[in-house]
């Protein structure tokens, strides 16, 4: 069996909402301009009276087996790095060598170890998983060891919800607990260039969660890369009485000496490495021992294969692995794998679930708390034609 092509296909699509899909953004590390701290810009889409407007596009590769594998959404700067730079490495390649497969893009693109190259490579791996699973008449946890578990407990996390009325946080708190969801993460609007007022903001925000769901209930918080040591000493003090599980992302992923900084001067857990590459880069946070919980991104840091050597390199140091979520499909077939105790949660991002899965026949929900592993072949992900309004394909040069 060989790869005989490598499509992207744009599709064009128009979500149902109620209002605005975004209602507030979280705090991001350029917030430290002023011209950027007050924009309430928003990513996936654009929103207009009709719905949320979708752009975005999906790898299939396909084989003179006639087998293909599907993986996506991803961003037009990854489709175009696929179509013009990685389809050298894949077309007339065996697709189920995945390992040489990998190896030979990670070595082709020397400039590429991270960022938006890394995201392509780690689309095509996820795309061969799906496509070795359909040729085995398999779901990919089985080829990778699973099932440790079959039901998956999910948090949900509230990026793009309202964090600046206490009203809307309290309510919408009460109504996903009672939905199910075993724990809640949120994300903070202020940073350390708002100042005390700002500050007052965020703690509010975590009183009032803590108040809504009870004592008993897992609440993490993110600082999306957006602070800094003293600004989160800071935080940590005056919110520790409300026992967060922990905090995410506190500073920017290559501030590794200021993570374990915080490590010595706060009694708050750390996560994070969302945004790092790699079983190197993340080698680094856990030789340090930086990080409680690290967040690999299936779809950023190289794909499930390379997140199955960074998940064992954690378990080797006792450390959780919850991936970030991006992909629940992929991220299900994961955590079907790992024991419940190195991966206890599986995150739901509940808004970019929404866009990411819009594409999709049955999207992967969440019910009564539990994310279900899906048991067809493969990823289990099928494109539902009638959703795409538009469509190009995007051919190399």
């Amino acid at each position: 069996m060989q790869i005989t092509e490598v499509r992207l296909r744009q599709l064009h699509g128009t979500l149902p909402t109620k209002g605005d899909l975004w209602e507030e953004r979280l705090v991001r590390p350029i917030d430290v301009y002023p011209e950027y701290r007050d924009r309430n810009d928003h990513e996936g889409g654009v929103q207009t009276p009709d719905g949320f407007k979708i752009v975005t596009y999906f790898v299939e590769i396909h084989t003179d087996d006639g087998v293909s594998g599907l993986a996506g959404p991803i961003p037009e700067g990854v489709a175009f790095i696929i179509a013009k730079q990685l389809r050298r490495f894949l077309v007339g390649q065996d697709p189920i060598a995945g390992e040489k497969l990998w190896d030979q893009m990670h070595r082709g693109m020397v400039h590429g170890r991270q960022g938006d190259a890394m995201l392509a490579i780690s689309a095509i791996d996820c795309a061969l998983w799906d496509l070795r699973g359909k040729w085995m008449q398999q779901p990919v946890y089985r080829l990778i060891g699973g099932p440790t578990q079959t039901k998956i407990p999910a948090y949900a996390s509230m990026l793009g919800f309202a964090v600046l009325d206490a009203g809307k946080v309290r309510d919408r708190a009460i109504e996903y607990k009672e939905k199910g969801y075993r724990a809640q993460k949120w994300f903070f609007r202020h940073g350390p260039m708002s100042g005390y007022e700002g500050l007052k903001k965020n703690v509010e925000l975590v009183r009032t969660l803590r108040e809504a769901v009870g004592e008993d209930y897992d609440l993490m918080f993110d600082c999306w890369q957006a602070m800094d040591v003293g600004y989160v000493v800071e935080l940590a003090d005056r919110i520790q009485e409300f026992k967060p599980r922990w905090l995410e992302e506190c500073v920017m992923p290559d501030r590794i000496d200021s993570y374990t900084k915080l490590r010595d001067r706060i009694r708050i857990p750390l996560s994070g490495a969302e945004h790092e590459y790699t079983r190197w880069g993340f080698k680094r946070f856990l030789d340090t021992g930086a990080l409680d919980v690290i967040q690999p991104d299936i779809y950023w840091c190289g794909g499930l294969s390379e997140t199955l050597k960074i998940a064992a390199y954690a378990t080797a140091n006792d450390v959780i692995t919850i991936p970030h979520g991006h992909s629940t499909f992929a991220t299900a077939h994961f955590s079907a794998t790992q024991s419940p105790i190195h991966t206890p949660y599986q995150e739901y991002l509940v808004k970019w679930n929404a866009v990411h899965q819009h594409f999709l026949v049955d999207p992967l929900d969440v019910v009564d708390g539990f994310i279900e592993v899906p048991e067809r072949p493969g990823l289990a992900m099928k494109i539902d034609e009638t959703k795409i309004e538009q469509e190009a394909i995007v051919l190399p040069a």
